[in-house]
């Protein structure tokens, strides 16, 4: 077991850097695995070029085992993933939600026959995925929708485009650490609009605003026409759909993820001056939104070339 360094970047495999790490020692972990099937980057135990859906899964698992031993008690994990379509057992393209121009060339997976799956079915990888870990100990709090405007083009004429991918919070515990007010939301027009307008005394409703039904109990009833407007919230609790769009970077390695998705995560779910770990570093997308935020990071990540790309964006010390 090796004394914790951070703000720093392992060029290892997730699983074999995270039991080198020591326990309880980060608050929050930020990261998007390989998705299943899709890419070939050409290395030794690299995740998502498995057989089967389940030794993908397991292979995860562990990984989120070995991973609930280093975050702290009160940590969090938010982990992004997409699903993935039953092909036909040939090699062809299979448009990448993360990386749909490649990643420096990699060679593109194979078009996955699926056992227990038909021709073009949907998988299910996410919700496997979640349920394995749920099985595993952690705790499934939430199921939040990244949804894109501006989604890659897919050439499919028999169902909708994809727009939206699956971010899991998922914790070691019951009570954790989580900042709502860090993410809340500005509060919606109409709702507000019923805030002020109240509802006049002896009256179960507050006024109707147009397009949206009576509210019961939204506001205490007024008196006459006084309404104090400092008393009016003005931010409610975060919704579990994130409209975010993707962002390209300019460097070879086209991010997992973009920097106000990691951000978003990063400010609910780890206190500043703490420790965000990326088990899939990629170019360092968690890093740099963690350096941006006076949080410390740690960056894992299997593939060589992207440590290079992650270390000339935010810098950092090689491990």
């Amino acid at each position: 077991m090796t004394k914790l360094r951070t703000d720093t970047i392992i060029n290892r495999d997730a699983l074999y850097a995270l039991r080198e790490l020591p326990e309880e020692s980060v608050h929050c972990c930020v990261t998007s695995p390989p998705y299943y099937a899709l890419r070939d980057y050409g290395l030794d135990m690299q995740i998502g070029r498995e057989d089967t859906p389940e030794q993908y899964i397991d292979r995860l698992t562990e990984v989120f085992r070995e991973l609930r031993r280093v975050l702290r008690s009160d940590g969090t994990l938010w982990l992004n993933i997409a699903d993935t379509y039953c092909g036909t057992g040939n090699k062809g393209y299979h448009a990448d939600p993360k990386n749909p121009k490649g990643r420096n060339g990699q060679q593109i997976a194979r078009n996955n026959r699926v056992s227990g799956c038909k021709q073009k079915d949907l998988i299910g990888i996410p919700w496997l995925l979640a349920f394995a870990l749920r099985a595993d100990g952690w705790y499934l709090r939430s199921d939040i929708i990244w949804q894109k405007e501006n989604p890659m083009p897919e050439s499919v004429k028999d169902r909708p485009t994809r727009c939206y991918e699956h971010i899991f919070l998922l914790t070691k515990s019951k009570k954790y650490f989580y900042d709502a007010a860090a993410i809340a939301e500005p509060l919606a027009p109409t709702t507000a609009a019923r805030y002020r307008t109240g509802r006049s005394a002896g009256q179960k409703y507050a006024d109707e605003v147009p397009g949206q039904g009576n509210v019961q109990g939204l506001n205490r009833a007024r008196s006459g026409s006084y309404y104090d407007e400092a008393l009016m919230p003005t931010m409610r609790n975060r919704r579990d759909v994130w409209l975010i769009n993707t962002v390209p970077y300019k460097g070879g390695h086209f991010a997992a993820f973009p920097p106000k998705l990691a951000e978003t995560c990063i400010k609910a779910g780890c206190p500043k001056g703490g420790v965000v770990l990326d088990p899939f570093f990629g170019s360092g997308t968690t890093g740099a939104a963690a350096k941006q935020l006076d949080r410390h990071y740690i960056g894992i990540e299997i593939n060589a070339e992207y440590c290079a790309l992650a270390r000339a964006r935010i810098g950092g010390t090689d491990t």
